[in-house]
């Protein structure tokens, strides 16, 4: 980037800034994820580091806050409530290091102590001799607003300091001249406690629920809840939120109102923290000296796996210098302290660019678009794509070319384009159109009906034979383990294959003549395919790729199938199976559960279909059989055995005793439903180790949560 260019972007991303910081900070309306504005602030500070000449005193990276609002009086604070630098990896925490070392001039052998980063609103406390007589948001940092009536109706505040036992400040490791002084200021003097005030989970969930009866809007988060909660002129409505505190910094004054320089009597920030406690405050348990980095990133670590069994959210960590001496000799540059860092987790949303758009082609023909990415790195992974789903939604989004896009990624959640940042184009940006060919097979591509996805209407295409082979070896399949996608595509190139019937006939001769094919390698193939000839039946309906036709929906089928069998067996032909179902009208189908008029159409046109049927004969002609037993089992359970009978589960996280398919079966033949999505119809979610995004929404809607220990106890 040319500095001509980079000016452009610096002024685009200060003004695109400065917007959404006036909404959250000053109107109290949330226009854009903590995250994503982190990573719009982190561009600029390295744009601004590369060209240090570009830097305005109006720049976002300058500042520390938006202007306080109007309707609370003003404070001023005794010490400005300063803003922190972040870092998001080892690396930028190892190169803060290094730039305290140079400032220094010599090596920093120094303690750190590791705090965690509560999500919630900064507060300032003023104690004067041991009363609490005011409390102070935090504000640009120099002018906070007043909200005491609100902060006393938050319990974990006490009205008055305790004071505390001279044996317990010695064991501290306070001197005896600093517990006198400590003493008498508490006494006489004033006390400033520094800390944020949040909203846990659990009171969340209350809340949003209690306020959907009532017919109220829910609170976004437990952020965007404290905020608003502190910011009320009615001081009841803060009492109803249920509020709490956690102090993480002590100030001593003297009466007249002089500061005591840090260092001066309370030495070390572990010391700090523990004092706060002694006063009566709430302070981390979690918090943690550590001797060096290594043990800071042990520190951040563990804390990150804790994450979600924290009743309170946090976004990282906080590592400060524990020496309080080392303070006033690192001081500040800019607004911001040389001796503490945020140690930010993964952010889940982040800002990149749109460099490309490319159309895969799925087993149906259809065509998806994929947005190819400036690589980010986004809830701990980097990220380079992200899917667009359909044209509609590159129309709703006004996606271009060239755009600077937000992108949202939590746990294993595929990567999605949520906002187009418009106040950043610079005009050079273009429109982006659907492919008139298929880019497989330059096929002629046509929108059918009203359907959303454009189509290849080339029913020979590559792709699509590709991805429809792919699936039927899947593991919800027939489950052909070691057949991955780029094996299947080799068997494909050199005319091994042209179907996935013809996977049943492969023979070793065939594979020896294939690059990086050795003997062992081509007797487990022909060994493992031997062995899955026998196929339950709900996996290989699934496993053929009808349309509309889920796992949920072909175990259906299966129990359908199975009922009308002529013949009570364990196990059935595949020209049975296309006899049954070539006996279903319309009308039929259509009257099964949980299938409507699209899906049941597809089902019927699938088994009127020649292509079709003549790929079935092939998998009955080259040794493929169907197994009911495992459909017997799903459908057998009668009286008490059907104790789920019309409750509906999720399941999210990993099981420790069984596997996912094991749960779903489990559930399924005690008479009850699986279903993939969080909705106020689920009865249950079962909640396993590192759970997703389904676990925040059931939270949400106050739904039953069961862990594996009570879930076991249900299905036993």
């Amino acid at each position: 980037m040319t500095k001509s260019e980079a000016k452009i972007r610096i002024e685009k991303l200060k003004t695109e800034i400065d917007f959404h910081r006036y909404n959250y900070h000053v109107l109290d309306r949330e226009t854009i994820s903590e995250a994503a504005l982190d990573s719009l602030k982190n561009e600029l500070f390295l744009l601004e580091n590369d060209y240090p000449d570009l830097i305005t005193a109006d720049s976002p990276t300058q500042r520390v806050a938006g202007e306080p609002l109007e309707k609370f009086k003003k404070v001023a604070h005794s010490q400005p409530m300063i803003s922190l630098f972040d870092a998001f990896s080892e690396a930028d925490m190892r190169a803060w290091e290094e730039r305290n070392e140079n400032f220094l001039g010599r090596p920093l052998k120094q303690e750190y102590y590791g705090e965690l980063k509560l999500d919630g609103l900064a507060i300032n406390l003023r104690y004067e001799k041991t009363l609490l007589v005011s409390g102070a948001t935090r504000g640009d940092g120099k002018i906070g607003e007043e909200v005491t009536n609100n902060i006393r109706t938050i319990n974990s505040i006490p009205l008055k300091l305790k004071i505390p036992a001279e044996k317990d400040l010695e064991a501290l490791g306070f001197t005896e001249q600093a517990i006198t002084e400590i003493l008498r200021l508490i006494k006489e003097g004033v006390i400033e406690i520094r800390g944020e005030a949040i909203m846990n989970k659990k009171v969340l969930a209350e809340l949003n629920k209690k306020y959907v009866q009532e017919g109220r809007p829910e609170l976004a988060n437990t952020r965007n809840g404290v905020a608003g909660s502190i910011r009320q002129l009615d001081p009841r409505i803060t009492a109803e939120r249920k509020l709490d505190f956690y102090a993480y910094d002590v100030l001593l004054r003297e009466e007249s109102g002089q500061i005591l320089e840090r260092g001066e009597i309370i030495t070390r920030r572990d010391q700090a923290d523990q004092l706060a406690g002694l006063l009566g405050l709430k302070i981390l348990k979690q918090n943690k000296l550590c001797r060096d980095l290594n043990e800071v990133f042990s520190f951040y670590t563990a804390v990150e796996k804790k994450r979600e069994t924290l009743p309170f959210e946090i976004d990282g960590t906080v590592i400060k210098i524990n020496d309080l001496k080392m303070w006033n000799v690192l001081g500040i540059v800019g607004k911001a302290p040389r001796y503490m860092m945020a140690y930010k987790f993964s952010a889940e949303q982040a800002t990149t660019k749109v460099k490309e758009i490319i159309w895969q082609v799925g087993r149906t023909g259809a065509l998806t678009p994929t947005a190819v990415l400036e690589s980010v790195k986004v809830g701990g992974a980097i990220i380079s794509r992200s899917t667009l789903h359909n044209f509609d939604e590159i129309k709703r989004l006004d996606l271009r070319l060239g755009d600077t896009v937000i992108i949202e990624r939590s746990g294993d959640v595929i990567p999605k384009v949520v906002t187009v940042l418009k106040n950043l184009r610079t005009g050079q940006e273009k429109k982006v159109f659907p492919p008139k060919k298929c880019p497989m097979c330059e096929g002629a591509v046509e929108k059918v009906g009203e359907e959303v996805a454009y189509r290849c209407l080339n029913k020979k295409c590559y792709a699509i034979n590709l991805r429809q082979i792919t699936h039927f070896a899947s593991k919800g399949a027939a489950n052909l383990e070691g057949l991955g996608p780029k094996l299947i595509e080799q068997f494909l190139t050199e005319g091994i294959i042209k179907d996935a019937a013809d996977l049943y006939s492969i023979e070793k001769s065939e594979l020896l003549s294939l690059e990086r094919f050795a003997e062992k390698k081509a007797d487990n193939v022909v060994t493992m395919m031997a062995a899955r000839k026998v196929l339950e039946l709900d996996q290989f309906i699934y496993g053929l790729g009808i349309r509309h036709v889920g796992e949920e929906t072909a175990q259906l089928l299966a129990k359908i199938v199975a009922a009308k069998k002529a013949k009570k067996t364990t196990n059935m032909a595949i020209d049975e199976l296309i006899t049954i179902f070539s006996s279903f009208d319309l009308a039929e189908l259509e009257s099964l559960e949980d299938i409507g008029p699209i899906v049941s159409a597809s089902i019927y046109d699938f088994w009127r279909n020649e292509h079709n049927l003549k790929l079935l004969r092939k998998f009955e002609k080259n040794g493929v059989s169907l197994s009911l037993q495992k459909v017997n089992n799903l459908s057998g359970a009668s009286g008490q055995e059907m104790k789920l009978a019309n409750k509906s589960f999720v399941l999210t996280g990993t099981l420790a005793s069984l596997t996912r398919g094991e749960a779903k079966d489990k559930i399924k033949a005690l008479g009850g439903k699986v279903k993939e999505n969080v909705s106020a119809d689920t009865d249950y979610l079962v909640l396993g180790a590192e759970p997703g995004s389904k676990y925040e929404k059931a939270k949400k809607l106050g739904l039953k949560i069961l862990t594996e220990k009570e879930f076991l106890e249900i299905i036993k």
